[in-house]
């Protein structure tokens, strides 16, 4: 199919969701993208921070087809091996004690909510149900997921939402302690927010918010879908922190772009949790399992760790040395940077496929940069000029 036909049957038959350029991708390589013209295009965004291994790497497809060749599917009524190996290699380099897997980061932050509803059921009775959330927060488009994403623009056309939900300002220590009452269950928290703005969590609000949920009793979840995984140079963002949760979500790019999220949790957790309480059917299916533990073996590795806080002090430094026009603040940690604006950032997006970038912003004045983490010294040498004549051209 040519470019125009895949464009005019999108139009016809997908569900417009979405607003997407007049360009159809047919292959990677490494750091690159190529349409069905054959441009290349230096990838920034990496699929939204999954793409964490680049394009074409050659253990992706041998995993996916060596075990599509033995088993695909059952379900999780019966036992299979390659989630169970994934959920110990999960646990070996987390807090974690239990994994339960689903199928996308907001599934994720669907099963921790309610498992900390469940448990401040079951150690407190009833009455123990708010979710404390953070504004400038994304946590999903599902219907309790979304009740802790505080954008009007996305929840207003769906309420009512989930109610027991208090919205409190990020990293403000003070208002946190005041808002994580007896009646909290669970605070959710990104120790970035990416959707947010790539707005990194100060180390005295997180370890506030530890404190506050010990005092009461709540579950402290950290959200590093986005942010989890190798992004910030260390395999989880709260690393950089040295505080624990009792759950974290992933997603993104545990599998390689198959679809998968995870719930990890602490054993107090877990021993609340009964059979039935919780199911999915595809969660921790047997290719995306066999997929993502090539993936966060990869991920945790720590010569690749080394290499993307390298490139990401790389990407930082050559970006405040642009002065590019415009700039607020340039922000971020290892490969998940933000570029903050004093006006909309969309210009740049529709234009930087004329340079021959990918890239997509964090909310409306914040430009994001979440390459994959195999990303070279030379490429991001090559990003920074071509992102640099695109600001300079749009903005001047």
């Amino acid at each position: 199919m040519d470019a125009q036909t895949v464009i005019a049957w999108e139009q016809a038959y997908v569900l417009g969701v979405y607003k997407r350029p007049s360009v159809v991708f047919v292959r990677g390589e490494g750091v690159w993208l190529y349409d069905s013209d054959g441009n290349a295009y230096l990838d920034l965004v990496a699929g939204i921070a999954v793409n964490a291994l680049g394009y074409g790497d050659p253990e992706i497809p041998r995993r996916m087809a060596e075990q599509a060749q033995r088993l695909i599917h059952v379900s999780n009524l019966y036992h299979t091996e390659p989630h169970v190996r994934l959920a110990k290699l999960l646990c070996d380099h987390s807090f974690a004690d239990k994994v339960f897997f689903c199928n996308s980061g907001a599934e994720a932050n669907e099963a921790a909510i309610k498992f900390a509803r469940k448990y401040a059921r079951v150690r407190h009775g009833e009455g123990k149900t708010i979710v404390v959330a953070f504004e400038g927060a994304f946590h999903g488009r599902t219907m309790g997921a979304l009740a802790v994403t505080p954008r009007p623009h996305y929840q207003d056309p769906f309420r009512p939402l989930m109610p027991d939900v208090r919205i409190v300002p990020f990293n403000d220590p003070t208002a946190a302690r005041s808002a994580i009452t007896e009646d909290v269950c669970a605070v959710i928290v990104e120790p970035i927010q990416g959707e947010g703005g790539i707005r990194p969590a100060t180390p005295e609000f997180l370890r506030a918010l530890r404190e506050a949920t010990a005092a009461v009793d709540a579950l402290l979840i950290f959200d590093e879908v986005q942010c989890g995984l190798g992004r910030t140079g260390r395999l989880w963002a709260h690393e950089w922190y040295n505080v624990t949760p009792d759950l974290m979500t992933v997603a993104k790019p545990l599998a390689a772009g198959l679809p998968m999220g995870a719930t990890l949790m602490s054993q107090k957790v877990a021993e609340v949790m009964a059979p039935g309480d919780h199911a999915t059917t595809f969660g921790g299916g047997a290719v995306v399992s066999a997929v993502a533990e090539y993936v966060v073996s990869r991920l945790a590795d720590t010569e690749l760790l080394a290499h993307v806080r390298e490139r990401g002090r790389q990407l930082l430094h050559g970006l405040r040395q642009l002065e590019l026009p415009h700039v607020v603040d340039i922000r971020g940690q290892g490969l998940m940077v933000g570029v903050e604006f004093d006006r909309d950032v969309s210009p740049l997006v529709q234009r930087a496929l004329d340079y021959g970038l990918v890239l997509v912003n964090a909310g409306p004045n914040v430009m994001r940069m979440v390459p994959p983490l195999i990303i070279s010294q030379e490429e991001v040498a090559e990003a920074l000029q071509r992102f640099q004549s695109l600001v300079e051209e749009t903005f001047s």
